[in-house]
This record gives structure tokens, C-alpha cells and sequence, in this order.
């Protein structure tokens, strides 16, 4: 019994020993990265609570053009959505990737986490407000052609601020999910571009499924592709997309959908005939991403 009790107590001690360790790994990475942010972004924009930091992407043609709004993942905003912000706005769009999580990027996932949990919805959808109103404000922008987009976090936050403000011209949502109730979607206006991985670990298939569904019965135009044997975050930085393979042609599908929504041209876009292909179990960080960014 004095054997038990002891290996009872090292075990509560390893796991209070590691539960302190990450909730101090968090402030030490946020002092660690201070100052990410600030160094990645060109633009600061007023808003309801203080100012919002931004990288801001032009054309190098004449206006007006379109706009896109692209939000970065759970991390927060990092080099590589900067790169697509900067190779997006080279087909003619404005292209502004606004800081949701208030000057927090990080690597690590426990601060990913905390970022995600910690920031209220109500808070990113005003902060979003005001980057919109910011882009209809500018001479060189189509107020009436304003796409919202992102990847992971980005792309839950991409439909739910769909939702929020039906002004937006279109929605490109790269592996996000949310639990939204099928009327509510009858109020979006513009397509909806969806790209998802076969084999993440994080979104059942099912819930991708049921969502196109709900979109089609809203009335929505919905455009939906699976990449099999892809996971979740397939499409990287501009070097991975520039490779080709499920990235580059996901990157594709985003250009053409962009360039039918927002410049009225037609599209050259494809599905993939394997469209709902056997994902992977879901796994356990899996499941902690999908609690965190999908349960948000």
C-alpha cells in the first residue's frame, strides 16, 4: 500500500511539475517573441479598442481594385502569411492581413492556444469591422468587392465574420470549421471557397460534408474540394506552393475563385473527382486543435 501510494504521489507530482512548466512556458514566449508582430506589419489602422496592426499588399497597377482580407492561422501572423499577402496582391487585388490576436504570434502550440482561448469573438469581429471600413474607405479599393479569407483559425474567422457582415463579396476558407446553424447561412451573398485535407486530423470529414450541405441548402454558391492524403495546414509559405503538388494547385483554385468573385471573369477552377476521400483517425492533438479552434 506505501509502495502505491508513493508511485501515486511521483505521478501527481510529474503532472503538477508539467502543468506549471506550460502555463510558465507562456508569458516566457511572449517574452521571448515581442516584438513579432511590429517587425512583420506596414500599416496600423484605428479601432474600437486601440489600433490594429496590419500588412498592407498593393498592385503595382492602377485602382481601383478588389480587396482581400486574409486572416492567419492560431499562431497569429507570421512570415509566410505575409508572403501570400504579398503574391495575392500581384493579381490585382489590395490584399490586408490584419493582427487578430492584439501583437501575440507565437510557435508554440500551449500559447496557441491561450491565444485562441483568451481572445472573445466580439473583439476579432469589431476589430474586422474596422479593417473593412478602413478598405472602403480608400480610393484604390472596390468597396462592393471585398473578399475575406484565411487559413485554419483564419478560415472559421473568415465565415463566421461572412456571417457578421453579409457586405463581404466572397469567402475562402482553407481548413476551418465552424458550428453554425443552417438558417443563418441563407444570409451570405457571395461563393464560398472551401479547401480541406483528406487526412486531417483535426476536421472529421463528416463536418466538412455537412457544412457544403448546409451552404448548398442556404442557396449559397458553395465550392468545396478535398485533397486526399493531405492534413491539416498543407498549404504553406509561397516556396511550398510554388512546388506544385496539392498546394500549388489549392493556391490555383483560390486564384481562380478570387478572379471569378471579385474581377467577373470567368473561372477555370476544377473540383478533384476524389472528393471525400477516408481521412485519418482523428488524434489527440487533433482533437485539442478542433476543441480550440473550432469550439471557439
Amino acid at each position: 500500500m506505501r509502495r502505491l501510494s508513493r508511485v501515486l504521489g511521483w505521478i501527481v507530482g510529474v503532472i503538477v511539475v508539467v502543468v506549471a512548466g506550460l502555463a510558465l512556458s507562456i508569458p516566457l514566449d511572449a517574452l521571448i517573441g515581442a516584438g513579432r508582430v511590429e517587425a512583420l506589419t506596414n500599416t496600423v489602422i484605428p479601432g474600437p479598442a486601440g489600433p490594429i496592426r496590419a500588412f498592407v499588399a498593393e498592385p503595382t497597377t492602377p485602382g481601383p481594385h478588389p480587396a482581400v482580407i486574409m486572416i492567419h492561422e492560431w499562431w497569429g501572423l507570421r512570415p509566410d502569411i505575409i508572403e501570400k499577402a504579398t503574391a495575392l496582391a500581384a493579381d490585382g487585388y489590395v490584399v490586408i492581413a490584419p493582427d487578430t490576436f492584439r501583437g501575440a504570434s507565437t510557435t508554440w502550440i500551449p500559447r496557441a492556444i491561450y491565444q485562441v482561448s483568451t481572445t472573445p469573438p466580439e473583439q476579432v469581429q469589431a476589430d474586422l469591422d474596422a479593417v473593412f471600413a478602413w478598405l472602403t474607405a480608400r480610393p484604390d479599393v472596390l468597396a462592393d468587392r471585398i473578399a475575406v479569407m484565411g487559413f485554419c483559425y483564419g478560415g472559421r474567422t473568415s465565415l463566421l465574420y461572412t456571417l457578421h457582415n453579409p457586405a463581404v463579396a466572397a469567402t475562402g476558407i482553407f481548413y476551418g470549421m465552424a458550428d453554425v446553424a443552417p438558417e443563418a447561412l441563407r444570409q451570405i451573398r457571395g461563393p464560398v471557397l472551401g479547401i480541406f485535407g483528406g487526412a486531417d486530423a483535426s476536421i472529421p470529414l463528416s463536418e466538412v460534408e455537412q457544412l457544403e450541405r448546409n451552404l448548398t441548402a442556404a442557396g449559397v454558391d458553395t465550392r468545396f474540394t478535398v485533397f486526399p492524403g493531405q492534413p491539416h495546414a498543407f498549404v504553406g509559405g509561397m516556396e511550398a506552393i510554388n512546388a506544385g503538388g496539392a498546394p500549388g494547385e489549392a493556391w490555383q483554385l483560390l486564384r481562380a475563385f478570387l478572379t471569378e468573385a471579385l474581377h467577373g471573369q470567368p473561372s477555370s477552377s476544377r473540383r478533384l473527382s476524389e472528393r471525400f476521400a477516408q481521412t485519418q483517425p482523428i488524434t489527440f492533438f487533433g482533437a485539442l486543435h478542433h476543441r480550440f479552434v473550432c469550439g471557439w
